[in-house]
């Protein structure tokens, strides 16, 4: 089968990449999607059973740490756009072991980078989208929000590994001539997310009647961004955005951390027939996170402007909705919680 486009997706098999994998593969039939993830512990296939066997669809193990690796992969398959979401992401993780974070977020952005250049020489019709966060902007105060010009001020060793490699991307464009798109956005949270992350954290503990940690006083705010909104700002940018330029995409939901638990505490008991408010008495302050930003928050305007997106999940459905699928899905939580699926996939792609 001819393609019209064959398309690397790193970091295809986490939580923002599966949903990203399963769109691209329903959406455009005639693209082959590869999707590349190493299977760390938040890379999960079981999240891509519905596309798995789908014509169009190719799932490569490996490491963008590994060059060898990645220029072989360029070489067979001949990539025509790559949207890179490959990244270790959480901040914690980060604090305790930072140089896993250079490792995969810098170096191994530099090797897809190295091999889309070698690849894609003398071609203008290539595509590097390199996928970010708005914590390399640092920590905004009580106003203002974070744009497209705001200087970078990152914070912690996960934020200052995503700004080097934002920053590198840029320079490939300029010092080379890559055609390169860079997306920004804020915190994502729906179905697949692993349970490190806050929202399916405290979704699990809830169910568990295991306390809720809140870090200082809880008034850390956030903008969310439902992942199905954010799938679809990808999309666009990647066949509408303007080579060269980057997007900020958010959610225009703000929330205090304390807020957000609350909120999420009157759902759980509420989808578990339990007394209203009864989860809140699980709450706990912990002891603060080392350098934590305190407020983040996205303006989005460009994005609305340029290319008529705007978030359709506001955060209180969006919450509903996500409280409601790892209750469904409880099998799913227990079995990425225990690694289940990961040991179940790596034997499966281990002699491969």
């Amino acid at each position: 089968m001819t393609f019209a486009k064959k398309i690397l997706i790193t970091g295809g098999a986490g939580f923002i990449g599966s949903h990203l994998v399963q769109h691209f593969v329903k959406k455009y039939p005639t693209y082959q999607i590869v999707n590349l993830d190493k299977l760390t512990y938040a890379g999960n296939l079981a999240n891509l059973k519905e596309i798995e066997n789908a014509p169009n669809y190719i799932f490569a193990k490996g490491d963008i740490t590994d060059e060898s690796f990645i220029q072989e992969l360029f070489s067979i398959y001949q990539f025509d756009g790559v949207i890179h979401l490959a990244a270790e992401s959480h901040v914690d993780r980060s604090i305790t072991n930072p140089m896993s974070f250079i490792m995969t977020n810098i170096v191994g952005t530099v090797n897809l980078l190295n091999a889309a250049r070698t690849n894609w020489e003398g071609e203008d019709d290539k595509l590097f989208y390199h996928v970010s966060t708005d914590e390399v902007y640092g920590s905004l105060g009580e106003e203002g929000f974070f744009t497209e010009d705001t200087s970078y001020d990152p914070r912690s060793p996960y934020s200052a590994s995503k700004a080097s490699s934002d920053h590198l991307v840029r320079a490939y464009h300029h010092t080379y001539g890559m055609p390169i798109l860079v997306s920004n956005c804020s915190n994502n949270y729906g179905p697949f997310q692993f349970p490190e992350k806050l929202i399916p954290l405290v979704i699990n503990n809830i169910k568990h009647n295991k306390p809720l940690p809140i870090y200082g006083d809880g008034k850390y705010t956030r903008d969310w961004l439902w992942v199905g909104d954010h799938v679809e700002a990808i999309d666009l940018i990647f066949h509408q955005g303007k080579n060269g330029e980057t997007y900020n995409i958010g959610g225009n939901n703000e929330r205090q951390n304390l807020e957000l638990v609350h909120d999420l505490c009157d759902i759980v008991d509420g989808l578990l027939g339990r007394k209203s408010g009864s989860s809140r008495e699980l709450i706990h302050f912990v002891k603060d996170r080392p350098g934590h930003d305190r407020r983040y928050a996205i303006d989005a305007t460009k994005l609305k402007e340029e290319l008529n997106w705007e978030p359709s999940i506001g955060v209180a459905e969006g919450l509903q909705r996500t409280a409601k699928w790892y209750l469904d899905h409880s099998e799913w939580l227990d079995n990425v919680t225990s690694g289940a699926y990961r040991d179940y996939y790596q034997e499966q792609y281990s002699s491969r």
